[in-house]
């Protein structure tokens, strides 16, 4: 009974729904169509396509940009290039930079030879130092900020500066754009005013002139150059294995096999440059078991053996201190070249270009280790070889 009633009432519903529908989706379409017409040129619809500009009729229309280009502002002169007072003026002004400079230079010259920390010790060395480095910064600042001021200053007040727009072209330009090239560089430099304006001339040269003393005067921090200096150290026939510090002579029965110790030659103390002579002496006596040494020269400098080495590194100089006992390798901390002591300590790995150099060894009639000889051969980074 129920479901008589209700059949009916859902079925006249559905129709009524659907007719609804029907209006509905005609109304969308009918929208969606004069979202189209009037949609703005260059903007695409729904599916993404561009929809060209239409008018209210439905007519298309060109479009037209949508910003005009300003184009440059109208220029505005500077005061000095209207007014020639003013002009020398920021030209007296640049000068006065590029002097600023000049001093700088003469300041760090003087500051470098007039202060010598060399010749104080303790706490007046320590003070010399530090007022040298004060001065020599302020001097080495004031040079290099003065000039680029000055060049600033100068581009700002004096040379032009009107805006140029300059049009895209192919790359490789003709030879009439070449000319005009080199025409608006020699326009350019006419605008510099460095021929008329002798006073900025002058002045840049002499700030610029003495700039590379800046550069060369400090290298003689470096030292003097070693000549012959390296190729003999305070090693001598008969000179004493002494330990550094203590100054302990050694007898071979002070090593045990696997052992490394730093010694230096006995007296090294007493010569006229102690700290250069200890420098250069630095050796490092390492003992191997006698079956591990297969080198006939490395066996015949070596005592049971025992061997000893330059310390210095023949990469650059640095000091080589770390002894590994099972691989019998020494190696040098500061750019891991490794040298292995059981082959005459050649090179396996790393930037050094050479062998460490071995100093000959015996045994005296006191039973103490002593020096055969000095090294036979330069110690130290291997380019002084070749100077």
């Amino acid at each position: 009974m129920s479901d008589q009633h209700v059949r009916p009432a859902a079925a006249g519903g559905d129709s009524s729904i659907g007719t609804d529908q029907a209006e509905g989706s005609e109304r969308v379409h009918e929208t969606a169509t004069n979202a189209d017409i009037t949609r703005t040129a260059g903007e695409p619809n729904p599916e993404g396509t561009v929809v060209p500009a239409q008018d209210a009729h439905g007519a298309e229309v060109e479009r037209s940009d949508r910003y005009e280009n300003p184009g440059l502002p109208a220029h505005v002169y500077r005061r000095s290039d209207t007014d020639p007072k003013t002009a020398t003026r920021r030209e007296r002004e640049v000068a006065t930079f590029f002097g600023l400079s000049t001093l700088g230079t003469l300041l760090f010259i003087v500051a470098f030879f007039a202060i010598k920390p060399t010749n104080a010790s303790g706490s007046e060395m320590l003070a010399r130092v530090g007022l040298s480095t004060r001065l020599l910064g302020l001097g080495l600042g004031l040079a290099l900020f003065c000039i680029g001021i000055g060049a600033i200053h100068w581009a700002k007040t004096l040379m032009p500066d009107d805006e140029i727009v300059s049009e895209r072209h192919p790359m490789r330009s003709s030879d009439e754009d070449r000319a005009a090239a080199v025409a608006a560089l020699k326009e350019g430099a006419a605008g510099a005013g460095l021929g008329r304006r002798k006073l900025i001339r002058n002045s840049l040269l002499g700030a610029l002139a003495p700039l590379g003393l800046l550069a060369l005067i400090p290298l003689r921090d470096l030292g003097p150059l070693p000549g012959a200096s390296l190729d003999y150290t305070a090693w001598r026939p008969g000179k004493r294995l002494v330990t550094d510090p203590t100054g302990r002579p050694l007898k071979p029965s002070d090593l045990e096999i696997g052992g490394v110790i730093h010694v230096q030659p006995e007296g090294v103390d007493e010569m006229a440059d102690p700290n250069a002579e200890r420098a250069k002496a630095a050796v490092l006596v390492i003992r191997l078991a006698p079956d591990q040494i297969t080198d006939p020269k490395q066996k015949k400098w070596a005592v049971d053996g025992i061997v000893a080495y330059s310390k210095i590194c023949t990469h650059v100089g640095c000091p080589v201190g770390l002894y590994e006992q099972q691989t019998h390798h020494l190696l040098c901390p500061c750019h891991q070249s490794t040298f292995d002591v059981t082959r005459d300590c050649a090179v396996i790995f790393g930037p050094a270009a050479r062998p460490l150099p071995q100093l000959p060894l015996e045994v005296n009639a006191e039973g103490f280790l002593v020096s055969k000889d000095d090294f036979q051969q330069p110690i130290g980074p291997s380019f002084w070889e070749r100077g």
